[in-house]
């Protein structure tokens, strides 16, 4: 495949995922504003009015309302979207569930943010983290660049015929979100040629074929049902890989389950969601230049979990520290250290393994925090001493 020319941009996380949504040109968007998510629409609908795409636009009353009508269109063959961030996520909780069990390919641009409460409007991951069982891919983003590639490959990887499964596609509000970044964007064509038509047209309730979809299924077929969405879901991982591959192919970006960083040789690692990477990024290249072997593996695909590929990449490491933008409450650690543990349980049980619950609420993230977190797995290491579940950054 030959690559594609890029155009160089300077847009906000959430101009980027629109931009890309319009050059898919999908059949149906269906929203309903809210903090900080509420620009895609927004762009997006300018897009329509604007006859950039043909996509129908459907303005609705909530967000519940909103990924209803996007499960009804996908039922029906269509190609849907949406986006939302916390409570409005949140609201659409119940019908997740309906558009995973029905296998239905909806794409949600997750903008991430704290849920109340109390009230925030600013950036953590309760939201997604919150709907990780409900069987939706989920894809996270640390840049403008990543926002916008991640969700053209989305696309892809939900709708194929093994996985038909849907999918969240994960930045974080404001930072990313609203943030001007230099970014490079496909043309239209390209985007079209990647993601290719919408297959599913004659598939759907409106096909030539009865279909049945989302019907009463008791204790004589549930668990079989369930047992084929998670093998949809699991088939994900490969797919993931195939059309990471394919992405490379066209624009020479490079992407996989999880990005390395001077993680080879590293005794001390740090495993982190989102745009904190960055900053983590520049800690370990400061502490690198003092010697101290720093290293970092950032989570792109977390639902379906990468278990094995992870424990692999943490062979080296003496010393981890799993940091979560979201509590688990349950005195356990976040969500993301709870996956990584069982990952490595039985594989690497001789390691320092410390859990670490930041920036809740938008609470600043600076490179002097990371440094923090590397020092402590340096004590621990030294002294053999050290807590398990810890907070970064909070007044006790």
């Amino acid at each position: 495949m030959a690559k594609a020319e890029q155009i160089r941009k300077s847009l906000s996380g959430n101009e980027a995922v629109a931009t890309a949504m319009m050059q898919i040109n999908p059949d149906v968007m269906a929203a309903f504003p809210i903090t900080p998510s509420t620009e895609v629409p927004q762009y997006f609908s300018s897009f329509v009015a604007n006859g950039q795409c043909t996509t129908e636009f459907v303005p609705v009353e909530s967000e519940h309302s909103a990924i209803s009508a996007c499960i009804g269109a996908s039922g029906a063959g269509a190609r849907v979207f949406t986006a939302t961030s916390a409570n409005g996520l949140a609201l659409m909780h119940e019908m997740l569930y309906i558009a995973a069990g029905d296998r239905l390919p909806v794409i949600i641009a997750a903008v991430n943010r704290a849920l109340a409460s109390p009230i925030n409007i600013h950036n953590d991951h309760s939201d997604t983290m919150g709907e990780r069982d409900t069987g939706f891919i989920q894809i996270y983003a640390e840049n403008v660049q990543e926002a916008y590639d991640n969700f053209i490959q989305t696309v892809k990887i939900a709708e194929h015929p093994e996985v038909m499964t849907p999918a969240m596609v994960c930045y974080d509000g404001f930072i990313t979100s609203h943030a001007v970044e230099n970014f490079y964007m496909l043309n239209n064509e390209d985007v079209e040629g990647f993601v290719g038509e919408n297959k599913r047209v004659e598939d759907g309730l409106l096909g030539k074929e009865n279909k049945l979809i989302g019907a009463l299924g008791l204790q004589d077929v549930y668990m079989e049902m369930k047992r084929q969405q998670l093998e949809g879901v699991l088939n994900a991982k490969r797919v993931c890989l195939d059309v990471a591959k394919e992405f490379e192919e066209l624009t020479g970006r490079k992407y996989g389950f999880f990005e390395e960083y001077k993680l080879d040789d590293a005794d001390y690692a740090i495993v982190i969601i989102g745009s904190s990477a960055g900053t983590a990024k520049r800690a370990i290249d400061d502490l690198r230049i003092k010697g101290v072997k720093a290293g970092l593996l950032k989570i792109r695909l977390f639902r379906p979990f990468p278990s094995e590929e992870i424990a692999k990449a943490l062979k080296n490491a003496k010393a981890i520290a799993i940091m979560d933008k979201s509590e688990g409450m349950s005195g356990n650690g976040g969500p993301l250290y709870t996956d990584v543990v069982s990952s490595l349980y039985g594989i690497s049980d001789n390691k320092i393994i410390m859990s670490f619950i930041y920036g809740l609420g938008g609470r600043d993230v600076k490179v002097s925090s990371i440094e923090k977190v590397y020092n402590e797995l340096q004590n621990a290491v030294k002294t053999g001493k050290y807590k398990r579940h810890n907070y970064l950054e909070v007044r006790e």
